[in-house]
């Protein structure tokens, strides 16, 4: 089976379904990711916290950690990412190309303006895709209700996924360990709700068999 991970910046799909990518990886799927953006940014005193060449490396290594076969780079400035035929057209042809057969997103609830744009381009682009999974990759709140659904064990690859979380040192070293512990607690949670250790939660967009 052939899997696309769609994400907005470097570091989205790892937080958001790293484990069940890992998962996929292990069992013999071919795992493709897409990220729009090039993800270098500044805060808001135009300080530089990320290079876009720093963003890039740490991607690869996170990949790697992974398991995916080929990441896939859009040209998108971070926070300028908007729902537009550009990226709509990039995304539609990894689809075609790699047939792909499985998609994971940005839940369309998101607020955050890069992420709501690149959900909306995947739902459009991967329309004719036979199974679509939304994920969240943040703790922001929403005045919208992710309604999680679907449940994926990743009780033998959260520290895969953690090693992957990991691999983006600049971002850990800004956040400390509030990505660790709060994307643990999450899993622990859901991993509760159906009975193991860790899982991952995702809202059904189509499912078909």
């Amino acid at each position: 089976m052939n899997i696309l991970a769609i994400g907005a910046h470097f570091d989205d799909v790892e937080l958001g379904c790293g484990g069940a990518l890992a998962r996929h990886a292990m069992q013999g799927d071919d795992v493709y990711v897409f990220v729009a953006t090039i993800s270098g940014f500044a805060d808001q005193y135009n300080q530089e916290v990320r290079s876009n060449k720093t963003a890039l490396i740490e991607a690869h290594n996170a990949m790697a950690i992974l398991g995916v076969k080929e990441m896939l780079c859009g040209n998108f400035k971070t926070l300028e990412v908007e729902f537009v035929d550009t990226l709509n057209i990039e995304i539609l042809k990894i689809v075609q190309e790699k047939k792909i057969d499985m998609v994971y997103a940005h839940w369309t609830g998101d607020i955050h303006h890069d992420h709501q744009a690149v959900s909306k381009s995947s739902l459009h682009s991967c329309r004719h895709v036979p199974r679509l999974l939304m994920y969240r990759s943040n703790w922001y709140h929403s005045t919208l209700e992710f309604r999680g659904n679907f449940y994926v064990d990743i009780s033998k690859f959260w520290k895969i996924k953690q090693e992957a979380i990991r691999a983006h040192v600049t971002e850990v070293d800004r956040t400390g360990e509030k990505w660790i512990n709060f994307f643990r607690n999450e899993a622990e949670n859901a991993g509760q709700r159906i009975g193991v250790k860790y899982a991952e939660v995702f809202e059904v967009v189509k499912w078909l068999v």
